[in-house]
């Protein structure tokens, strides 16, 4: 089967995927032509972008030389569409492009409008919301 992937700004036909349900497998080569990302031995890389690819994850076949773009996309975040009767894919934006799950933000000390400090460490753990506001 074609398959046409969207990714972005790529629009890629690419002939003869495997595609079962949500699960789009390309050749590496393929993979890159189509998202701009590489597969390299630190992770999936785009520029100085690099995702490391979590131990027992089924979505890198590295004996096949191929990778399931779809999980992929849902380990970044990206929306997708798929029509698989006619072979069209599409990935929308990723909600944390270079941020795999589980990363910590660095901690911080920040004064509230009382001038108490408040450090991100005694959070940990807990949602926390930044409200950041600057009249410039």
């Amino acid at each position: 089967m074609t398959a046409t992937v969207i990714y972005g700004t790529r629009v890629t036909a690419i002939p003869a995927v495997a595609s079962e349900r949500d699960a789009l497998w390309l050749s590496f080569a393929d993979f890159e032509r189509a998202t701009g990302w590489e597969r390299k031995p630190e992770g999936v890389c785009r520029g100085d972008t690099c995702v490391p690819i979590p131990s027992g994850k089924g979505w890198i076949d590295e004996r096949a030389g191929r990778i399931d773009l779809g999980a992929f996309a849902e380990h970044l975040g990206q929306p997708m569409v798929a029509d698989a009767a006619n072979g069209v894919w599409a990935f929308g934006p990723a909600t944390s492009p270079a941020t795999p799950r589980g990363v910590e933000a660095p901690d911080l000390t920040l004064p509230d409008l009382d001038g108490t400090l408040h450090s991100l460490a005694d959070h940990r753990g807990k949602k926390v919301l930044l409200y950041c506001w600057s009249s410039w």
